[in-house]
């Protein structure tokens, strides 16, 4: 497997995995599965999963905890409070991996996202821009809005930004000093605008974006779509 979990001194690092979820009865299994697939020298390379449960109205929870991973429940909906719910519950690690639970990312990308942080790097970001979007798996607008919020990014801070995408890898330590607030859509906006302004070394991993499973709640409805857009440029534009 090309990738690692061990760091510049020799170590391996303790990964832990952050899954915000809302009604993914039909994915979260199925993503489960291929995290825990993931090994690399007789060893997993992910140490332990967390599933929140974001009010979801199925069994989410259910299947999650039947595929052995820790479950949260989040009462506030929002994608900012369900991870910020997941990591209040990490005691000690080393990494978080943020990953969607509706199986639009390949697990076959992770390796490379830790090995970016064994080498060095302090958040490795899964492009999709780099990689390869499946037709379907995002809509024109997405698309477009995406773009936009990145190259805003880019005047505000500098650093050439291709993507917001929501797998990705960050030191637990350098986490914390981000000090995270956004509680709705703009979490992944903050989390790289704190990151380059606070000079974090950030790098961009080529990624493959799949087709969802089951309806998405924010580009499947146009006030999801909305409401993510609204998030996300007010992050750009007025964060610090």
């Amino acid at each position: 497997m090309d990738g690692q979990s061990v760091g510049l001194d020799g170590t391996w690092m303790h990964v832990t995995a952050i899954i915000p979820a809302r009604d993914e009865e039909q994915a979260i299994g199925v993503v489960l599965d291929s995290l825990r697939a993931l090994h690399q020298q007789g060893r997993p390379l992910i140490d332990h999963i967390i599933v929140v449960d974001n009010a979801s109205s199925d069994d989410t929870a259910v299947v999650a905890r039947g595929s052995g991973a820790t479950v949260v429940f989040e009462a506030s909906l929002g994608y900012g409070n369900a991870c910020l719910a997941g990591i209040r519950t990490i005691g000690t690690t080393d990494l978080v991996l943020f990953v969607d639970g509706d199986h639009s990312c390949d697990s076959a990308d992770i390796p490379a996202l830790l090995k970016a942080i064994g080498e060095g790097a302090d958040m490795a970001i899964g492009s999709r821009t780099l990689g390869h979007i499946e037709p379907h798996a995002m809509t024109r607008l997405q698309r477009w809005g995406t773009a936009l919020v990145c190259r805003l990014m880019q005047l505000r801070t500098g650093i050439p930004v291709s993507d917001l995408g929501p797998l990705r890898a960050i030191r637990f330590d350098k986490l914390l000093e981000l000090n995270m607030q956004d509680r709705r859509f703009g979490w992944t906006a903050e989390m790289q605008i704190k990151a380059y302004r606070r000079g974090l070394k950030v790098t961009e991993v080529p990624v493959k974006l799949r087709a969802r499973i089951g309806q998405s709640k924010i580009s499947g409805t146009w006030r999801g779509t909305w409401l993510a857009a609204h998030d996300l440029l007010h992050v750009v534009l007025f964060s610090r």
